[in-house]
């Protein structure tokens, strides 16, 4: 999935309710690509403290236009594994970092 409005479609089809009850949410997971516009953005939330964060922010569960409580939880793992197929830790995506020189805080 590529935008946050289609995130939280797939959001109404599988908790109820209407898009909007979810778009928050959903667009807060992708915020990062308006400094870092390709897949690389999700390395900052597309993970399993970026969904603790996100619940962190939103509260443990946002409540639908039908009345149901949503865990906030549950919608982060959906983003994220609509996107990646799975939910990584932070670790999988730091591990892949390369270090250079500046990293290690010596002056240049």
């Amino acid at each position: 999935m590529a935008h946050p409005l289609e995130h939280a479609q797939s959001s109404a089809r599988k908790f109820g309710g209407k898009p909007e009850d979810y778009l928050a949410i959903h667009r807060w997971f992708d915020e990062s690509k308006a400094f870092f516009p390709d897949f690389r953005h999700r390395e900052l939330r597309h993970h399993t403290q970026g969904i603790f964060l996100a619940e962190n922010l939103f509260g443990v569960s946002v409540r639908n236009f039908d009345g149901a409580e949503i865990p906030v939880r549950y919608l982060g793992e959906q983003h994220v594994r609509e996107d990646l197929g799975r939910i990584p830790t932070v670790q999988d995506w730091l591990i892949r970092i390369h270090p250079e020189r500046w990293m290690y805080g010596q002056r240049l």
